[in-house]
């Protein structure tokens, strides 16, 4: 199998990360799986059957400077070089704007937007100098980068923060080969989606239960979005449950 290139993947441990960092992994990339708990990273490592020695283990914690910047050393003596980040690590907390705490705010707001930057930030110091120079960064965002659910304001406000800050990475990568897109996932089935199944609060104030997809074909966008040449990118990607109420008046 070809050596596709060296990617990172964060909050590789469950759901989304996990799917993506074995498909990545299928495809013949070598993976370096962050999150915070080395035991499910090495779970989602046994998955693949000769990952060994195509994989870095390292628990990260994405909102802390030091643990990042350990994280990327490794990646460095390790692999030499980054040609992929899924910038995927991220944390909810459901409460109405008045009963939101602040430590459940800040919390979001350090893992979903400044772990991303921080991650996005190693990545592209690394890229930038590397040789060949240059590579990619997805973003995940969210169906809550457009719309949000109700009592999810920490959570929606990080992920339209993403938002500017893809575009942003876009516009500073150019001039150094960096391409930098966004995935924006709704309703794939995870642990975290799976209240999907039994019903969530709708606008109206109802709860209803809602369609969803299989994980494997959020993997199989952001594959489609790795695959591409550095002079080519999908700056933003929807996918979603295709009958989830989204769009229009659901």
């Amino acid at each position: 199998m070809a050596e596709r290139g060296i990617a990172l993947v964060t909050g590789a441990g469950s759901g989304i990360g996990r799917a993506v960092a074995l498909s990545l992994l299928a495809d013949g990339w070598s993976v370096a799986l962050a999150g915070r708990k080395a035991d499910t990273l090495a779970e989602t490592a046994r998955l693949h059957n000769d990952a060994e020695a195509r994989t870095l283990i390292h628990a990260t914690d994405v909102s802390e400077p030091a643990s990042v910047d350990g994280l990327f050393a490794s990646i460095g003596e390790r692999f030499g070089r980054l040609d992929l980040l899924f910038n995927n690590a991220g944390t909810n907390a459901s409460a109405a704007p008045d009963a939101l705490s602040f430590e459940d705010w800040s919390r979001v707001v350090s893992i979903n937007l400044t772990g991303a930057f921080l991650c996005a930030q190693g990545a592209f110091r690394m890229m930038r100098h590397q040789q060949p120079r240059g590579g990619r960064i997805i973003n995940n965002g969210s169906i809550s980068a457009h719309a949000p659910r109700p009592n999810s304001i920490a959570y929606t406000a990080t992920k339209h923060a993403i938002t500017g800050l893809t575009r942003s990475l876009s516009l500073d990568g150019r001039r150094h080969d960096i391409a930098c897109g966004q995935i924006d996932i709704g309703n794939a089935l995870t642990s975290m989606a799976a209240q999907m199944q039994s019903g969530v609060p709708q606008a109206s104030g109802e709860v209803a239960v809602e369609p969803v997809m299989h994980v494997n074909d959020v993997a199989r966008t952001v594959m489609l979005m790795a695959s591409l040449p550095l002079d080519t990118n999908i700056q933003t990607v929807t996918v979603m449950a295709t009958a989830m109420p989204f769009v229009g008046r659901g």
